[in-house]
């Protein structure tokens, strides 16, 4: 074992075993979401089965239920050797299921102006505020989990559950990326301001300008990314 996979199996460790709060393999897959998020494993590193198990306190068959969770997150991917390793996507196929997500969230908004009751509605413009009020107070963490949370509530009040599904398993294969790129510190001003001219559109009831706020957040979400990609790789 390398001396990086040393230190943060040992980090691991003093992040606390797992609890049964939830079922262990998914509170094993939060535990291990969240380090991979904070890049506390780079993306290419090999996820060695026993040691993960020892150091999360649980057997490694909730371990590899944990691990199957994080492939459908696009988090966690196996070599030829059914090996298990940090994702590393390539920026093509960021791009490509970022382009699907924009079409997915724009469908969604026209439905949202077209379905949601006023207080629904109502309801995701006091979250946009929210979020702008507190976004100078909370974690980088915090503050993408609520901006995901956001989006989320909005897809679901589509009430489409064929596009609900779809938009929440594309999502999933995203999170690492869209971290990323909320982390840049120019990129929260950006998404407050994308955040708003959403709520705006949908406290109109237009489903054109909903849909088109909605596609101009996420296409400025592929280039940032790329940006952010850019220069971790130049660091």
């Amino acid at each position: 074992m390398g001396m990086g996979e040393t230190n943060w199996i040992a980090e691991l460790k003093q992040h606390g075993q797992v609890t049964q709060r939830k079922s262990l393999a998914e509170e094993a897959a939060d535990t291990l979401r969240e380090f991979i998020l904070l890049e506390k494993l780079a993306p290419g590193t090999a996820i060695p089965e026993r040691e993960l198990a020892d150091a999360l306190g649980i057997s490694r068959t909730p371990l590899r239920e944990a691990l199957r969770l994080l492939v459908t997150e696009g988090l966690v991917e196996y070599s030829a050797t059914r090996r298990p390793r940090v994702a590393a996507p390539s920026m093509a196929e960021l791009t490509q299921y970022i382009t699907v997500l924009g079409a997915l969230e724009a469908l969604a908004g026209e439905l949202v102006c077209n379905e949601a009751t006023d207080e629904e509605i109502n309801g995701l413009i006091t979250m946009e505020r929210r979020l702008n009020n507190d976004a100078e107070s909370i974690s980088a963490l915090e503050f993408f989990q609520r901006d995901m949370r956001f989006h989320s509530e909005l897809v679901a009040l589509s009430r489409n559950e064929p596009l609900i599904e779809t938009h929440r398993q594309y999502n999933a294969r995203l999170w690492r990326a869209r971290f990323i790129s909320s982390k840049r510190a120019t990129r929260r001003a950006n998404t407050l301001a994308e955040h708003r001219a959403i709520a705006v559109a949908l406290g109109q009831r237009d489903p054109q300008a909903t849909a088109h706020a909605l596609r101009a957040h996420l296409k400025s979400t592929i280039s940032n990314i790329a940006v952010a990609l850019e220069g971790q790789a130049d660091g």
